[in-house]
């Protein structure tokens, strides 16, 4: 017998399955659904979004048998990958079976990204409209990424078929996407919920290697690799150095800017905290927790530009762990715009 959070999933599941757009929440962040299949349904992804075309989409599967139906070959350490972080916020980028998905999911590649999202709703309603879905995040693109349903009736009401609210999500930064070379070297494309420290543990023969930029021109090979991303409508900076030097220089362009503009801050928790002289000044959580970092990072942006915030600042944190997912969001919305102190 369903349950009736389980019902009210048929409406759009059906509309996923004839076609149409339907924004879902994930453990990661809110995705924006069309049927991987069909071409007019993945066109209006990139519509609704203002998404470049040559801008791969993840596809996200509901039963791990479905890769087999979408992909030519899976190797063992990609079995063992899927096997240890499925469900969980890991893509991999695998050699795509020809024929079975819309073009405009893979921009041409001959390879495609799946995961299998950690989230009971997220599953539910892919297993009742029963197709492979493609599914950036539900945001406009460039926008931070949306972590509640909220965000995304802020930038897609009016343009898709569907919000489901499945509350607040958790991991709050994208997935990791994990390229397999061979079997003995895993590249990392995109840092996200599963940390490098994570697969090391996971396949501790392969070497792993991580560009976190990867600005080449080429065809990019994973979502998030060629575009800005996560910008809020201010100019943000972020600052690197010891805790105190980073006060003292975030202190002297409030001091400089407070006056005429509207300034913002995002600080952790040990640090000091600037709320006398910011317009706006939010806090990371802990630095020694940095996955409070990472849930709180795309709200806080959005804030901003809720508060017409003109000029921000943010505090850095170290790239172990999630780190390394945290800054290179952070360093992407600042356009790179780093003040080392």
């Amino acid at each position: 017998m369903d349950s009736e959070w389980q019902k009210e999933l048929a409406v759009p599941a059906a509309k996923l399955a004839n076609g149409e757009q339907i924004a879902f929440p994930t453990e990661t962040v809110y995705g924006l659904g069309a049927n991987a299949c069909d071409d007019e349904a993945v066109k209006g992804i990139f519509a609704a979004k203002g998404r470049p075309s040559d801008n791969p989409l993840i596809v996200h599967i509901y039963d791990k048998r479905q890769v087999y139906e979408l992909v030519s070959h899976v190797g063992r350490m990609a079995e063992r990958l899927m096997e240890t972080f499925w469900p969980g916020p890991l893509t991999i980028i695998l050699p795509v079976k020809q024929g079975i998905l819309s073009a405009l999911v893979t921009s041409g590649l001959d390879t495609v990204g799946i995961r299998m999202p950690d989230h009971a709703v997220a599953l539910e309603l892919m297993r009742q409209a029963a197709v492979p879905v493609a599914a950036p995040s539900a945001n406009t693109s460039g926008r931070p990424s949306p972590t509640v349903a909220a965000h995304v009736y802020t930038d897609l009401s009016g343009k898709i078929a569907g919000i489901v609210d499945g509350g607040p999500t958790g991991v709050g930064l994208e997935s990791t996407v994990v390229e397999l070379v061979d079997e003995t070297h895993i590249q990392v494309l995109r840092p996200g919920g599963v940390t490098l420290e994570q697969l090391q543990i996971c396949c501790p023969e392969a070497q792993i290697t991580m560009d976190i930029e990867l600005l080449s021109q080429e065809a990019p090979r994973s979502p998030g690799m060629k575009y800005t991303h996560y910008a809020p409508q201010g100019q943000l900076t972020v600052v690197q150095g010891e805790p105190e030097a980073v006060s003292a220089y975030i202190q002297e362009q409030l001091v400089l800017y407070g006056n005429a503009h509207r300034c913002g801050v995002l600080f952790f928790d040990e640090h000091e905290h600037y709320e006398s002289r910011a317009s706006l000044a939010l806090s990371l959580g802990s630095m020694h927790e940095l996955e409070q970092a990472a849930a709180r990072l795309y709200d806080a942006l959005r804030q901003f530009d809720e508060q017409r915030i003109e000029y921000i600042w943010s505090e850095a944190s170290t790239t172990a762990g999630i780190g390394a997912a945290f800054m290179n969001r952070l360093l992407k919305a600042s356009g790179h715009q780093v003040i080392k102190v």
